[in-house]
């Protein structure tokens, strides 16, 4: 039997998947691109180029790179903790990973902005030790950040953790290895793709995440408003071209993060074969 009749009714459901993708993907999507045909190269330029969107664009993507880079290594901390001990309440600890997965996005920015604000708890406990703010400031942003991109990394680097042939340590361990030596040259090159991956996942995450972040942000033009908000400000000032262009550069740059993703994936996965 070929390939392509292993799975019965193939052609129809091949139907289904298209028509699928069309209705909530593609059409949407052909439509933000038709209507940005009706800006000039010119205004879509003097649209991206304004202070107001390059400033939200840099918060957006600074916060996302800080707060992915601290969750990869978070990340990849908890991933070893979970597969390498055991412990009380290991399946307690595995759910609550992926509690952000679960929880309302808005629902998180609320707890957050509450705990973090200057008269909450861990707000008020940084502003009398160190004096930061975090709540309504950019690094309120980063921390929001850090909560919902976590999860990616260790169920990224998790499945190869648990896949890992130990026996290597072992072997490395008998010629005198130090542990420092056979997690840098060992255990770090083989998990390093998928670290690779969880930090991308996690950054293309927080450069488009909204509801997390505008209540913990502050929200401030130039100073801690990020593109999502942007846009949603520009539809509610009827300023359609302006959301149409700022939105469609946000588009672009979703695909290229994708399209890195997917590359990272594949060398990834040529690496563990040639392991």
């Amino acid at each position: 039997m070929s390939q392509s009749n292993i799975m019965p009714g193939f052609k129809p459901a091949l139907g289904f998947t298209v028509v699928y993708l069309s209705l909530v993907v593609l059409i949407p999507l052909s439509t933000l691109v038709f209507n940005s045909f009706q800006l000039s190269w010119d205004d879509y330029v003097a649209i991206i180029t304004h202070k107001r969107v390059l400033a939200s664009f840099r918060v957006s993507f600074m916060a996302a790179l800080i707060a992915a880079a601290i969750a990869s290594f978070f990340g990849v901390v908890v991933a070893w903790v979970l597969v390498r001990y055991t412990f009380a309440g290991k399946r307690f600890f595995h759910a609550l990973i992926d509690l952000p997965f679960a929880l309302p996005t808005a629902v998180a920015g609320i707890v957050l902005a509450t705990i973090f604000q200057p008269s909450g708890f861990l707000g008020k406990l940084l502003m009398d030790t160190v004096g930061v703010q975090v709540a309504f400031k950019p690094l309120g942003i980063v921390v929001a950040l850090i909560f919902i991109s976590i999860p990616f990394v260790v169920r990224t680097v998790e499945p190869v953790l648990l896949e890992f042939d130990t026996s290597m340590e072992e072997a490395a361990a008998s010629m005198g290895a130090s542990r420092v030596q056979i997690f840098s040259k060992i255990i770090f090159p083989n998990i390093f793709p998928a670290i690779l991956t969880g930090f991308a996942l996690s950054f293309a995450r927080g450069v488009g995440e909204y509801g997390s972040v505008i209540f913990i942000a502050g929200n401030i033009p130039y100073v801690s408003e990020v593109v999502p908000l942007l846009i949603v400000t520009k539809l509610e000032q009827y300023d359609m071209e302006g959301a149409t262009a700022i939105a469609l550069s946000m588009l672009v740059v979703s695909f290229l993060l994708l399209f890195v993703i997917n590359l990272l994936q594949l060398w990834a996965r040529k690496r563990s074969g040639q392991l």
